[in-house]
């Protein structure tokens, strides 16, 4: 006897902890880009639509919502960052992909080349002085007479190396694994780590957080900073000893901190960070997902997937990213 039963679509979920209007735009252009898929918010899904979906997209997902796809063979993330994807989800059978975007890099690019000016150019002074109505003229050092370290060469860190290049700065990068990168001196290692921090005039972390760098950047490497180094943390907050950060500021260690990622967002009210007068503090602005270009690159990995059954590169659960 056949069941007169209707099959349920299998529709894709978007699961994410983001503001609804937020929300709306990515289903929204999504949809846009995908017309032959079903793509709703988690929320919109019945209990037995939940069951049955087989992957889903997501922007910081509540892990208990992700618990009710229980026949996830992978999920995208809309997002470059996946670590706390993995912490919260790694030991679930499904793939994690995520967000590999050009785009993505060119702005992490821009937003390293400019507040690496920004101390460049002793802006924090300026603005001090400002505060005094004092008229000073402080000395004028050409980028191609500083040195900055990018800590963590991946796709981000490539592009921002070769923007400050590009700019006439010294560049000096640092990773895991030694990597052979054009007019870029590359170091790796815990020697390699040491080095890059006594030879950078400007340091910038792009790293990850993965059990290896969770807390790297200490005290036992920013004693070894030049005088007057200025440092930038584009990467993950979790890399930092924020208490050996503090000290390394209130020593002179280090000159000034720009700080736009930290282990807890939004940061605290009464964290130190805030008010500290060596320390710029941004609220996670540096690198967003574009949304145009992010929901196309999702689009053509579903599409391939479909037509092919092939997965993009998924994420290394181990190394966590």
């Amino acid at each position: 006897m056949v069941s007169s039963r209707p099959e349920i679509q299998k529709t894709i979920p978007f699961v994410g902890q983001v503001p609804k209007s937020e929300l709306e735009s990515w289903v929204s252009l999504l949809s846009e880009k995908m017309p032959n898929e079903s793509i709703r918010p988690f929320t919109d899904l019945s209990a037995e639509e939940r069951k049955i979906a087989e992957i889903a997209i997501v922007a910081n997902p509540d892990p208990d919502e992700v618990a009710e796809l229980t026949s996830l063979k992978w999920v995208h993330s809309v997002w470059a960052g996946v670590e706390k994807l993995v912490s919260e989800l790694g030991d679930r059978p499904f793939e994690i992909i995520r967000l590999v975007d050009p785009e993505l890099a060119r702005t992490m690019s821009d937003a390293v080349l400019s507040w690496t000016l920004y101390l460049h150019r002793d802006m924090p002074a300026y603005a001090a002085l400002q505060k005094k109505r004092q008229w000073e003229e402080l000395p004028f050092t050409r980028a191609s007479d500083k040195t900055v370290g990018i800590l963590g060469l991946g796709n981000l860190g490539i592009e921002a190396a070769s923007c400050l290049g590009s700019f006439g700065f010294n560049v000096i990068g640092w990773s895991r694994s030694l990597k052979d990168i054009k007019d870029v001196r590359c170091l790796a290692g815990e020697e390699g780590l040491k080095e890059i921090f006594k030879k950078s005039d400007i340091l910038v972390s792009l790293l990850p957080l993965t059990p290896q760098t969770r807390g790297l950047l200490s005290s036992s490497l920013f004693s070894l900073c030049k005088d007057g180094a200025g440092f930038i943390n584009f990467g993950r907050g979790a890399v930092v000893n924020s208490r050996d950060l503090l000290k390394a500021l209130d020593s002179g260690s280090l000159n000034h901190a720009v700080l736009d990622v930290f282990e807890t967002e939004p940061l605290p009210q009464d964290d130190p960070f805030w008010g500290h007068e060596k320390v710029t503090v941004l609220p996670h602005i540096s690198a967003p997902s574009d949304i145009g270009t992010a929901s196309s690159i999702v689009a053509a990995n579903l599409r391939t997937y479909r037509e092919t059954g092939t997965l993009p590169k998924s994420v290394d659960k181990k190394r966590g990213y």
